[in-house]
């Protein structure tokens, strides 16, 4: 979202070599189940379960649905971690969705277009849908007069996170909810690509190309880009088989595996955790590694983690955010004061 022209607008998006699970409200979750539904898709995915491509030049439009009249506010995660407020923006304020209904952004009265301008890479847009308006103030601002688009303040996800968890939080847990939804973006030069069939005897297997999960086998994997990889093939209770395979482009790739010999999986070793003690005298929500782990009530709050470095926040409404990163080798005790 940072490039814009009038017409078009060049809308920052971003390409994975295979579609990740997709998780409503993957970024903020309400503590309870509401009543309040939205929903989240790009024009290239109507079902909301799929990853879909665009090169770069593509025009793309977003849409967002709510069950009951709402304000929805678009957020998109760039591949760098970056974060864009996509809607309310300077050319399209109306963000108030009736129940019921769909709305396009941009829709076909606006006179502008949002066009794929990079980064490559993977993008996430998060639709966050309340009964009430939001005040984003404190979350995100236009940097110069000439921005369409406002960029949010926090530098990464989890940071997007604990920011709106800030605006939401004071509102009944009923009245908000969020949705994500992924796409990816390709060079527009075209890319070589070819596909891999990966067949075994067992259920269960995991194919691994190139140090990344693909999924299940006995699928045809496609639109992967050409060239020699290692694969690896694993399945509960046997040996895992490995190979180096070549993927063709405008081929499909054949790899069957018999799986014969079981092997007892060893214990795995304990895990070594100490206990960290929070104390504060303010009642402030504490993030582990960005991670919400709970709140400190009658001045203490104790948390388990593992043995390393770890970060740890406190949000209060009210005071500056504390944050710090501590190497935990032994149980402790960790005291937070935090300012205003």
């Amino acid at each position: 979202m940072k490039k814009f022209l009038f017409i078009p607008a060049a809308l920052l998006l971003s390409t994975a070599a295979a579609a990740p699970k997709i998780s409503a409200q993957s970024i903020i979750v309400n503590p309870t189940q509401p009543d309040l539904q939205v929903s989240v898709r790009v024009d290239k995915d109507a079902s909301g379960a799929q990853n879909p491509a665009y090169r770069v030049g593509d025009k793309i439009s977003i849409s967002a649905s709510a069950n009951r009249d709402s304000y929805v506010y678009l957020f998109n995660v760039n591949p760098d971690g970056s974060v864009d407020q996509i809607l309310p923006n300077r050319l399209s304020e109306s963000n108030f969705v009736k129940a019921g209904t769909t709305k396009t952004f941009p829709s076909a009265d606006d006179n502008f277009n949002y066009t794929v301008a990079g980064p490559i890479g993977q993008n996430k847009v998060l639709a966050l849908a309340s009964l009430t308006e939001l005040n984003l103030d404190q979350i995100s601002s236009f940097k110069t007069t000439q921005d369409q688009f406002a960029t949010v303040n926090a530098k990464n996800q989890a940071g997007l996170a604990q920011a709106l968890s800030i605006v939401v939080n004071p509102l009944p847990q009923n009245s908000w909810v969020s949705d994500t939804a992924f796409y990816t973006v390709a060079a527009r030069n075209p890319v070589a690509t070819g596909s891999l069939f990966v067949g075994t005897n067992v259920n269960n297997a995991t194919v691994i190309l190139n140090g990344q999960r693909l999924g299940g086998a006995n699928v045809t994997y496609s639109n992967l880009r050409a060239g020699t990889y290692p694969v690896r093939v694993q399945a509960p209770g046997y040996r895992d088989y490995t190979t180096t395979l070549a993927i063709r482009a405008g081929s499909t790739t054949n790899l069957n595996v018999e799986f014969a010999q079981a092997v007892t999986p060893a214990p795995a070793p304990a895990p070594t955790q100490y206990t960290i003690t929070i104390r504060s005298s303010v009642a402030g929500r504490v993030f582990v590694d960005g991670d919400e782990v709970g709140t400190i009530r009658n001045g203490v709050l104790n948390v388990r983690v593992s043995r390393g470095s770890h970060e740890i926040i406190m949000v209060a409404p009210g005071y500056r955010t504390f944050s710090s990163t501590y190497n935990v080798t032994q149980n402790g005790q960790i005291t937070i004061t935090p300012t205003r």
